[in-house]
């Protein structure tokens, strides 16, 4: 099942039943009027959302209306929490280098995670707004998974019945940022700005036999600025999904419609490119001893998108400009 929101100017918008091939929606407001109803009531009104999806699919629904992703939001537009995990351990010895840090003892053992900010989440194809370049602003291709509730000390195989649904990432950092929050000893705050999502949430039914081991075995290609940046598969995360939940539920409860994110996804062969600019300036530091990648600047673009195994997209396309915000 694919589900989406669409912007209608509201906190919330309205929560719509995306077709299997992104063609057509329909909403539902004798369902839910919004995702995080649908996810507050999820076990009630999963069989009922489903139904509606195939009978759209179906062309059983005269009501469907001719979809075009620049209506929609990201799925949840708000969200009660996001919680980013950092998966992959390439990703993490990379930008660890890049700002002379030590690998963490528990590097393979503790998952990394920080909770960003959920309030004020941008459309999968709004404008990243930056007020100063010299931030260094960075996109971060990521997948992740939204949950139903989740109990305190869950163990991680139990973690994985509590997916609702899966989403497309695109975690904006600001580079120059991190060094000196991180310094401070308390975590990302004004370096993690507003995240974008693709357009779609879908259940595991639509990933089929790419959900294999809590991961997503699929590749994200990332075009930036129109040409091709990466393709990194995302089976290559250390920790699954169900370690990340049950990780962030190891002192606390997990409301229906937790964002939980997987980190930038990287693979340890860079021949399938990349999915953040971090990256690719450290491999160029280590391999001619200078940055040469600069990190984007007013009028660059950047273009994520997963398909399936048959070539279809599943997410939906994030598409977004970075645009100087004058105060």
């Amino acid at each position: 099942m694919k589900l989406g929101t669409l912007n209608d100017g509201s906190r919330d918008g309205v929560l719509v039943v995306v077709s299997q091939d992104n063609s057509k929606y329909v909403t539902v407001p004798e369902i839910a009027k919004t995702m995080q109803f649908a996810l507050d009531h999820w076990d009630e009104l999963q069989a009922k959302l489903v139904k509606v999806y195939l009978d759209l699919n179906a062309d059983k629904l005269p009501s469907a209306k001719v979809l075009s992703e620049e209506l929609f939001h990201s799925p949840l537009p708000r969200a009660y929490q996001w919680a980013d995990g950092s998966a992959f351990i390439h990703h993490i010895r990379l930008v660890r280098m890049a700002r002379n840090a030590e690998m963490p003892d528990t590097l393979e053992t503790v998952p990394l995670m920080y909770q960003g900010g959920s309030d004020d989440f941008l459309t999968p194809t709004s404008d990243i707004p930056q007020l100063d370049f010299a931030h260094g602003t960075d996109f971060e291709g990521e997948v992740g998974v939204i949950t139903k509730d989740v109990a305190m000390g869950i163990s991680p195989d139990d973690a994985l019945d509590r997916i609702a649904l899966f989403v497309m990432i695109n975690d904006v950092s600001l580079r120059g940022l991190i060094p000196e929050e991180l310094k401070g000893g308390f975590g990302f705050f004004q370096s993690k700005p507003s995240s974008s999502f693709g357009p779609f949430a879908v259940t595991k039914e639509e990933l089929g036999d790419s959900w294999k081991g809590g991961r997503i075995c699929l590749t994200l290609e990332i075009e930036y600025n129109g040409r091709f940046f990466g393709k990194a598969n995302a089976q290559e995360m250390f920790f699954h999904f169900g370690q990340l939940i049950a990780h962030a539920a190891s002192t606390r409860n997990l409301g229906a419609g937790t964002i939980i994110g997987s980190g930038t996804v990287s693979n340890e062969d860079n021949k399938n490119g990349y999915s953040c600019i971090q990256e690719i300036r450290m491999i160029e530091k280590i391999a001619t001893g200078e940055f040469k990648t600069p990190f984007m600047k007013h009028g660059d673009t950047v273009k994520m998108e997963m398909k399936n195994l048959k070539g279809q997209s599943i997410f939906g396309t994030i598409y977004q400009t970075v645009k100087a915000k004058q105060l």
